[in-house]
């Protein structure tokens, strides 16, 4: 039921899709886009003016991490606040990794998954299966959950040794088994077992400070970890999705297997397109504000990501959201860079960061911007063109965006439950007034009013490749 309108017009826009970008008029009914022209009737619809805004397919971010545990604590940020915040943000669609352990029943944990969002979240959302181990009756579970469950995306660890990390077996074989049965395998590209021996060896030399975190996770094990990854995608010939690409180094081997016409995939984030590995060296622990994995880069490493955007060797931006708090949380690797939670707080600047720092800086398109924090991730992950898209009989999930405000990013006022910001100070061209999910409003004139609980699990389709 829609609490005030089943129809509605959104009018004298000027509509931006991947592929496009014209005036035209958006009728909405049953939450669903009907018809888009010209000039047309309002009789019947409650009517949203949308003169001198773009209207853009609400934002999908496909990399979220809200109620998570995580070394020793658990996200600040759940599926309530984590999803008002998303759509004060102008994304209307999140995937959230389902984390599992090893012996335990899938299905168990993507209950736990549902329970943590059910009754919670304001805009429509779905899972990524994390893979903890493989043999037959894993597999088995598997299939079951991409048939049953529309979850058709799983994702290997290759960091984190001891608790995350899975060998190349796992990863391997779970290749085999997205080629069959129509998923994508997602991989986090770090070589953890150098990783934890730099760890150890800088602990032991007494070098604890927030710095290290980045300095024990060189780039060169981020390429490492890609590049095997992809040669197994080769050697299994399935698809293959690099999450948080953060270096020249990754974006080499992405590119590479890409000319080969693999089927290979990249996202990458504001933090690593914006931020760099000075911010770890802040003083008083400040830099623990800035800890997650992969760390930030030199900034050199900025220009070969942009370069991969606007080339189109990566896909997709996410935000990788996995917000901690600086006191009582990030300060729990005080002494220890290896006990400072990992994450950082970015699901609500995304679509404006990219916006500002690509479409009004000439980075990007303002096509390639839709399709880089919506459209891109519909096809991938199953979602298109139900969304990702404004077209005839897709959900209404649009965003109506003044791109000519200014606003300065700031813990003070954003709509997340953490502490701080990692744009604290930045100002940025462009926000998000009105955002409609299905056709309703979740956030109005910059105003919340949308109902928790009002998201919907969304069940993805199988895999199809896409260029």
């Amino acid at each position: 039921m829609f609490a005030e309108w089943e129809k509605k017009l959104v009018r004298r826009g000027t509509v931006v899709t991947a592929d496009a970008t014209y005036a035209a008029d958006v009728f909405i009914e049953d939450g669903v886009i009907r018809l888009i022209g010209e000039n047309l009737p309002s009789e019947g619809c409650e009517v949203v003016d949308a003169a001198g805004k773009y209207v853009f397919p609400g934002g999908i971010d496909p990399h979220t991490h809200l109620d998570m545990p995580f070394g020793g604590t658990v996200t600040i940020d759940d599926f309530d606040s984590g999803t008002v915040a998303a759509a004060f943000g102008g994304t209307t669609t999140i995937i959230d990794f389902c984390l599992t352990s090893k012996g335990q029943p899938i299905r168990e944990a993507i209950g736990t998954w549902h329970g943590k969002a059910n009754g919670k979240a304001v805009i429509d959302y779905g899972f990524h299966l994390m893979v903890s181990e493989i043999n037959d009756g894993v597999l088995e579970q598997l299939v079951g959950v991409i048939d049953e469950e529309g979850i058709t995306s799983f994702k290997i660890f290759m960091a984190y040794k001891g608790t995350l990390q899975v060998d190349d077996d796992t990863l391997y074989k779970t290749l085999v088994m997205a080629r069959r049965h129509g998923a994508l395998v997602m991989v986090h590209a770090e070589n953890g077992d150098v990783i934890d021996l730099l760890t150890k060896q800088a602990l032991d030399e007494g070098k604890t400070d927030p710095i290290y975190h980045a300095l024990t996770r060189p780039q060169q094990l981020e390429g490492e970890a890609t590049g095997r990854a992809i040669t197994m995608t080769e050697l299994a010939d399935s698809q293959l999705y690099v999450v948080h690409v953060t270096c020249a180094d990754a974006m080499a081997k992405i590119a590479e297997a890409r000319s080969r016409g693999l089927r290979v995939y990249g996202e990458t984030c504001p933090q690593y397109l914006l931020l760099d590995q000075s911010a770890l060296k802040k003083p008083d622990f400040e830099g623990a504000k800035y800890v997650w994995s992969p760390p930030l880069r030199e900034k050199w490493n900025q220009d070969a990501l942009w370069n991969g955007l606007k080339s189109g060797q990566l896909q997709v931006i996410g935000s990788d959201q996995c917000s901690f708090n600086f006191k009582g949380q990030k300060e729990l690797g005080r002494g220890n860079f290896a006990k400072i939670p990992n994450g950082g707080p970015i699901i609500e600047d995304r679509f404006s960061l990219m916006y500002s720092e690509g479409v009004d800086k000439g980075r990007i398109t303002i096509n390639q911007f839709v399709d880089m924090v919506s459209t891109s991730a519909a096809k991938l992950f199953g979602l298109f063109p139900q969304k990702g898209t404004i077209a005839v009989g897709s959900d209404a999930d649009l965003v109506i965006f003044d791109p000519k405000v200014k606003r300065t990013i700031s813990a003070g006022t954003h709509h997340m439950r953490v502490d701080y910001s990692a744009f604290e100070g930045m100002e940025v061209t462009g926000e998000p007034v009105s955002v409609l999910v299905r056709g309703e409003f979740v956030v109005r004139d910059k105003t919340f009013v949308g109902k928790a609980g009002s998201g919907k699990y969304v069940r993805r389709r199988r895999f199809q490749a896409t260029r």
